[in-house]
């Protein structure tokens, strides 16, 4: 993903609020599985990580897009973008800039 693609993913992630709240259970198989659902829905997805867990945002980031084949946009506090486009082009809901 180029700076250009995230910098307008980012802008798109500004106007979306959190699907998801992960707190002091951390991640579950539930959650990924949500995660993953909501991604093939809409392709771009807004995480708050709650006060109450422990873990670090950018590890749980990392762990969350290696389980759901997704990139990391940005983590800035205890929010966390991520994005997966949809295997169908057909379907694609956002189109990256070149």
């Amino acid at each position: 993903m180029t700076t250009k693609q995230r910098a307008f993913l980012k802008g798109l992630a500004m106007n979306i609020d959190p699907v998801f709240r992960i707190g002091k259970d951390s991640i579950s198989p539930e959650l990924t599985e949500g995660v993953r659902q909501a991604l093939e829905a809409r392709e771009l997805v807004k995480i708050a990580v709650l006060q109450n867990c422990l873990d670090d945002p950018r590890e749980l980031a990392a762990v969350l897009a290696g389980r759901t084949k997704s990139e990391v946009v940005q983590v800035i506090g205890k929010k966390i973008v991520l994005y997966k486009p949809n295997p169908d082009p057909a379907k694609r809901r956002i189109e990256l800039p070149g």
